[in-house]
């Protein structure tokens, strides 16, 4: 039977199987370290609550088996590290047991948090663009305003933040902007370091073309240096959107918040709500990945708009 003949004679795959079987490949990697990770996760949970569990069978006086022990550490009340399906079943009991607008609506949370974050993401990002464009344009800036942007990020934004906030809330703006700045002043200086780099990416031959061609620096600005920007720009998004949700967060810390993950946060803590702290975590860790798809799709559909290969 010649080759050709084998070729016709092979089943073939339909798209759908293809497409299933190339999902595979792609998020199979995945899956095995999530599912590393949620192993390491118990055998962490197990370890931490064990002597509790234990010492609470001791001062009762009860005989226990070392089943009871493993049990009682993956279900504890208050455990010192929450089992992945305690996290779970706690999450899903304060997203759907209350209405969304209910102060004990991990959903309501999510919102008052999600506003500062996107209000400090938008700000920010303005801000570190149009610094990185000063940068690139004014020769001057890049000596002696670029280090002072570096230094920026050296202070702690827990001493930051409330200086930030006694300091509006004396201006009278208190609520969402005190948040949203915090926000902002952390998630500038990707933006603006890697628009500089984006910015200043295209090769020495390539400028020296566009400048043949009489050029302006509005024509070499808009045609060559922002398109060759836009990778670089959607990375540090990725980044800076994630640490403007954390700036959010810290900046609901201390200004004893009556909303928001940060405010969550710090009830769990005063009450020593364990699971309560693991869902708010949880809950932000799926604002965190939900943000950074948008841009994801945001990137997809610039760079297919821009002529990139799917």
């Amino acid at each position: 039977m010649t080759t050709s003949a084998l070729a016709h004679a092979a089943p073939r795959r339909s798209p759908a199987a293809t497409w299933l079987r190339s999902l595979a490949a792609r998020r199979a990697p995945v899956v095995v370290v999530t599912a590393g990770l949620i192993v390491i996760w118990y055998i962490a949970a197990l370890l931490m609550n064990a002597p509790l569990v234990r010492d609470a069978f001791e001062r009762e006086e009860m005989k226990y088996t070392w089943t009871d022990v493993i049990v009682g550490s993956l279900n504890a009340e208050r455990p010192l590290v929450a089992a992945p399906h305690q996290v779970l079943a706690e999450f899903a009991d304060e997203v759907f047991a209350y209405p969304p607008d209910s102060p004990r609506s991990l959903v309501h949370h999510s919102i008052v948090t999600l506003q500062a974050t996107c209000l400090g993401f938008a700000l920010g990002a303005a801000f570190g663009i149009l610094l990185a464009v000063l940068i690139v344009h004014i020769r001057t800036l890049e000596k002696s305003l670029l280090p002072w942007i570096i230094c920026s990020q050296m202070v702690p934004i827990l001493a930051v933040a409330p200086i930030v906030i006694v300091v509006l809330g004396a201006l009278g703006l208190r609520g969402l902007v005190p948040k949203s700045i915090i926000s902002a002043y952390l998630c500038f200086f990707p933006v603006a370091i890697g628009m500089v780099t984006g910015l200043t990416s295209p090769e020495p031959m390539q400028r020296e073309l566009m400048r043949t061609w009489s050029a302006t620096p509005a024509q070499v600005f808009w045609k060559l240096r922002c398109p060759a920007s836009v990778p670089f720009l959607f990375a540090t998004l990725r980044v800076a959107v994630t640490i403007s949700l954390i700036g959010a967060i810290v900046g609901e810390l201390p200004t004893g918040a009556q909303a928001g993950i940060g405010a969550r946060l710090l009830a769990g803590t005063y009450y020593g709500q364990t699971l309560q702290i693991w869902a708010a975590l949880l809950a932000a860790a799926l604002l965190a990945a939900s943000l950074i798809g948008i841009i994801g799709l945001a990137e997809r559909r610039t760079l297919r708009h821009m002529g990139a290969r799917p």
